[in-house]
C-alpha cells in the first residue's frame, strides 16, 4: 500500500489578465501549499474503486476516480487500484482539495503501476482534469500562469500562518465557472500585483499582507449572499487584509505570528464556526 498527503493551497495573489480565445481566462497567480491535507492510500486491486469517508464524494465524478481512469486510458493500462480517501480539506471551498487529490492520484499510480511517465506528461494529463492540478505536482510556492498549466517553482521559503474561516454558505453549481463569468474587463489586471509579490520575497522571506490580492474579492459578496457577515466576524476578532481563498467561499487572513493565528482560530471556534489554523508547506510534503 502507498499512502500520500494531498495538501490544500492558498492563492497569495490571483490576477486575471483577460479571457482567452479558448474560453478560459489567462491568470497570473502566486500559489502556496498549506498544512491542511487530505490523505490518500493506494492498493493494487482488480478494477478501479474509491472509498471515501464522506459518502457524498464517493462517485464517478470525483477527480480521484477521473484521474485514475484517465491514466489507465492514456497508457492502455489494465491494472487496477483501490483508493481510500480521507477528506480533511473542506469540499468546494476554494482550497484546491479535489485538484490536489487528482495530482497525488496521478503521481501515485504512475509509481504503483510502473508507468514511468515524465513530470511533463503527468502535467499534460493533469490540466485535462482541472486548471489547478498542474500546480500540485510542484507544491511549495510557485508562479502559475496561462490557464494554470505553466508552473514556475519559487525557491524562496515563505514561513507564514493563516487562519481559515469556512462560512456555512451554499456552493452554487459549477461555482468556479460562475465566479469567472461575473468578471468583466474592469477586473482584469496586467500581472503587476504578482510581480510585486515576487519582488518582495527574496529580500525578506516574508510576504507583507498588503501585497495579498484576489480578483474574486471584488465580486465575492455578490456571488455568495451572506458572506459579508463572516467577513465582518474576521474583522471583529482583529484580522486584517482578509481575502477569498481561490474562488471561495473560504476566507483567510495571514500573519507571520503563530500565536496571533492561533488566537484568531480559537476565537472563531468559540463562536461555533468551522476554522483552521494552518501554515505554509514546502514542496517536500508527501
Amino acid at each position: 500500500m502507498l499512502s500520500l498527503l494531498a495538501p490544500a493551497k492558498i492563492n497569495l495573489v490571483l490576477e486575471v489578465l483577460g479571457k482567452r480565445n479558448d474560453g478560459y481566462h489567462e491568470i497570473r497567480s502566486l500559489m502556496q501549499t498549506v498544512s491542511l491535507c487530505d490523505v490518500l492510500s493506494f492498493k493494487l486491486a482488480e478494477g478501479v474503486s474509491l472509498e471515501c469517508d464522506q459518502p457524498s464524494l464517493q462517485n464517478k465524478d470525483n477527480l480521484v476516480l477521473r484521474a485514475a481512469e484517465l491514466l489507465r486510458e492514456a497508457c492502455a493500462c489494465s491494472k487496477g487500484v483501490n483508493i481510500k480517501l480521507e477528506k480533511r480539506i473542506p469540499h468546494g471551498s476554494g482550497l484546491g482539495g479535489g485538484s490536489s487529490d487528482a495530482a497525488v492520484t496521478l503521481l501515485a499510480l504512475n509509481k504503483l503501476w510502473a508507468l514511468e511517465l515524465s513530470l511533463s506528461e503527468l502535467v499534460a494529463l493533469g490540466i485535462r482534469l482541472g486548471s489547478d492540478v498542474p500546480f500540485f505536482f510542484h507544491r511549495g510556492t510557485a508562479l502559475v500562469e496561462g490557464r494554470g498549466e505553466r508552473v514556475t517553482p519559487v525557491s524562496q521559503s515563505l514561513p507564514q500562518w493563516f487562519v481559515l474561516l469556512i462560512p456555512p454558505l451554499p456552493r452554487p453549481p459549477q461555482k468556479t465557472k460562475q465566479l469567472y463569468s461575473r468578471l468583466n474587463k474592469s477586473h482584469y489586471t496586467n500581472g503587476s500585483q504578482t510581480a510585486r509579490a515576487l519582488e518582495a520575497l527574496p529580500g525578506t522571506g516574508q510576504l507583507p499582507s498588503s501585497l495579498l490580492y484576489n480578483v474574486f474579492d471584488a465580486i465575492a459578496l455578490e456571488a455568495f449572499p451572506g458572506l459579508e457577515e463572516y467577513w465582518g466576524i474576521l474583522e471583529r476578532i482583529g484580522a486584517t487584509n482578509i481575502h477569498l481563498a481561490g474562488s471561495g467561499p473560504t476566507l483567510f487572513a495571514a500573519t507571520a505570528i503563530e500565536a496571533r493565528a492561533e488566537k484568531w482560530h480559537q476565537q472563531l471556534q468559540e463562536q461555533g464556526l468551522e476554522s483552521y489554523c494552518i501554515s505554509t508547506l514546502d514542496s517536500q510534503v508527501a
